[in-house]
């Protein structure tokens, strides 16, 4: 039972009260036989200010290193996860976020700021950059603003048991799925992790394969034809945010007469053209981006899986169906979801568990 595609997978945890996803990171390195490297994550969340529609975060994110220097997995926050935390709690000692209205900002402290520096240490290389000096408050609070007084970012302890949410983000993996998930998994549970209330899974499939015009059009119509039935038949979260469907300008392109010939790179600018959003159930942002840091196509309808074996099937169900889509020429899915199945290339034992659950019992599907 092993995906032949590469792929990474992005499963969201809650750490019990008292631990943290930096136990979690000590665990799988030392495992390893190596080290851990704190790095800032960068995220967004909604904000609450008139005419800004979100902030954007630089939270404490945790790499496990191998003996070898290789990455094992990194541990980052997620700021969907909120249900069961504490939010009076006290933030830990040295765990600290940084918030502007820019990314660009922040990819500035990403790119020049030390992540295991104190607060007050990383806002002042900020500073430097813009000739000012730091603001503190007496409330740990530290502003950075430009030589005119404009405010720049603002560091501030991390507050509230934002030290449990821990998403748990893979390496690309290319071999042996299973066995470095659940090696992962393993620790978690180990530590006590468990799904979040919020929680979901996302798979990221290397999209080398999916840059043509036919195969992004049999990709869209078929996910468009059978997308709620495939959110029924995995378990989708009801309570999971950050879904919803694509722009309705993307199925007109890819059915407009000729897309489907056109070369990649005329088909790729139609993709960026039509409003793509990340926070969706299928991304196809970023191969519409041509994001050269990740190429991919992201599944996000997947609920928490505590163990592989189970995030595996639901890996090879959907690479099974990039499969389908990448085959040259243009196809149209089965009308219903189980037949659909039964064309695609998987395993007799994978192919039987999702058939049967995409049968209601009424006998529809």
């Amino acid at each position: 039972m092993t995906p032949r595609w590469k792929m990474g997978f992005e499963i969201e945890l809650m750490a019990p009260p008292g631990r943290s996803r930096l136990e979690l990171a000590e665990r799988v390195a030392r495992r390893g036989g190596g080290a851990v490297r704190r790095f800032f994550h960068p995220q967004s969340e909604p904000s609450a200010v008139k005419g800004l529609a979100t902030f954007e975060n630089l939270t404490p994110g945790f790499e496990a290193l191998d003996a070898g220097g290789q990455p094992l997995g990194r541990f980052v926050d997620d700021v969907t996860l909120q249900e069961g935390l504490t939010k009076s709690a006290a933030p830990r000692p040295g765990w600290y976020r940084v918030v502007a209205d820019d990314a660009r900002l922040l990819r500035l402290v990403m790119r020049h700021c030390d992540a295991e520096a104190p607060l007050a240490e990383t806002m002042a290389k900020l500073a430097g950059l813009f000739g000012t000096a730091i603001e503190p408050h007496a409330s740990g609070m530290v502003r950075v603003s430009d030589d005119r007084g404009v405010s720049v970012a603002i560091g501030a302890p991390l507050p509230g048991e934002r030290e449990r949410p821990c998403e748990i983000v893979t390496p690309p993996l290319e071999a042996d799925h299973e066995a470095a998930l659940e090696s992962l998994l393993g620790e978690a549970r180990g530590l006590g992790f468990a799904a979040p209330a919020e929680g979901a899974t996302h798979i990221h499939f290397d999209a080398a394969r999916l840059t043509s015009a036919a195969a992004i059009a049999n990709l869209v119509n078929a996910l468009g034809l059978h997308g709620a039935a495939l959110k029924r038949l995995v378990k989708t979260n009801p309570r999971c945010t950050r879904l919803g469907h694509w722009p309705e300008g993307l199925s007109a392109l890819v059915n407009a007469p000729h897309f489907a010939a056109l070369p990649w790179e005329k088909a790729r600018e139609g993709l960026a053209s039509v409003g793509l959003k990340k926070f969706c159930d299928f991304n196809l942002l970023n191969i519409a981006a041509a994001s050269p840091s990740k190429h991919t196509f992201e599944v996000r309808i997947l609920p928490v899986y505590l163990e592989a074996r189970p995030a595996i099937a639901a890996a090879l169900l959907f690479e099974a169906i990039l499969e389908w889509c990448v085959r040259p020429g243009l196809r149209a899915a089965p009308e219903r979801l189980d037949a659909w199945i039964d064309e695609l290339d998987l395993p007799d034992e994978i192919r039987a568990g999702w058939r049967a659950g995409a049968i209601a019992p009424d006998g529809s599907a």
